[in-house]
């Protein structure tokens, strides 16, 4: 994040903070990117969205209240604020801080996922995964590719809208994370059960598509052996691999991996060579997969 979109979070951070009656003396970022992740003291932490999308970030708070009663361990909203704070049109949520930790291992990963995707839907409006979601304004805003990848970027975007609609018949309909890979999942250090974090996605929807962030790990990216994988699918119960349907799923998470990597880079030198990569990789210019990817924090 650049440093006047640092300054703008901070000061969107201190102005939810003087609305909701806590000091944000001291605060600290832990994590700058399309959300901002703040540390307050208190054992709190601010989470601040991206303007326009307040009722993503209410939908989320109640799905994390709703998690504390299925027994998930997932994180857990600040009691007493029920609401985001807004704050320059930005949405402001407070949750509470977790413990030390470290990050998730795939495993982890598929034991939450299987009680998640076990839960009956609440009786509250969840809304439908949309795994598109903000995929075109990312093209757009990627600056640093050329006219002709953003142009093609645009096309694979609409023939993957296209595909999605004929996806095979697959596992029936759940509570989904939509987004469920390592990074969010928390593995607490004293050892208690890992921790489901980043509730923006949760939805309702097939899911495959939580499975295929971990599938493509070893088909897209190698960054897990055969073996992890196949303790993945043994600990959850099923192989996406094995589904019809997967191709166009993690064509559609290559698409969003890639167009987040380049959307950042107008702002970020330093991933400008990472998503110029993906790109590459996407269009058949640097060979057949699994390639390695760099992560981006």
């Amino acid at each position: 994040m650049t440093g006047r979109s640092r300054h703008e979070t901070y000061a969107a951070l201190l102005a939810a903070c003087a609305t909701a009656g806590l000091d944000a003396t001291g605060a600290e970022p832990i994590r700058l990117a399309e959300n901002a992740i703040w540390r307050l003291p208190g054992g709190l932490v601010a989470r601040i969205a991206k303007p326009g999308q307040q009722d993503h970030s209410a939908r989320e708070l109640r799905l994390a209240r709703w998690l504390t009663t299925t027994g998930i361990p997932a994180v857990r909203p600040y009691p007493g604020l029920h609401s985001p704070v807004l704050a320059d049109d930005r949405p402001v949520t407070f949750w509470e801080e977790l413990p030390p930790h470290g990050t998730g291992t795939v495993l982890d990963v598929a034991t939450l996922l299987k009680q998640l995707h076990a839960l009956p839907l609440p009786n509250f409006p969840i809304g439908h995964l949309d795994p598109f979601i903000r995929i075109s304004d990312r093209i757009d805003a990627a600056t640093t590719l050329s006219a002709p990848d953003r142009t093609w970027l645009h096309s694979l975007l609409t023939e993957l809208r296209a595909a999605w609609t004929e996806l095979p018949p697959g596992l029936p309909e759940c509570v989904v994370h939509g987004d469920a890979w390592t990074g969010n999942i928390a593995r607490p250090l004293n050892g208690a059960d890992a921790i489901l974090l980043d509730l923006e996605r949760c939805s309702q929807g097939p899911p495959e598509w939580d499975l295929v962030s971990t599938a493509i790990k070893l088909t897209t990216t190698g960054t897990i052996t055969p073996t992890e994988y196949d303790e993945f699918c043994t600990t959850y119960g099923t192989d996406v691999l094995q589904w019809p349907g997967y191709n166009t799923m993690r064509r559609t998470r290559e698409l969003r991996m890639t167009t987040y990597a380049a959307q950042h880079a107008a702002t970020h030198p330093e991933w400008r060579q990472e998503a110029q990569h993906r790109v590459d990789c996407l269009r058949g210019r640097a060979g057949q997969g699994p390639w390695r990817w760099r992560g981006i924090a």
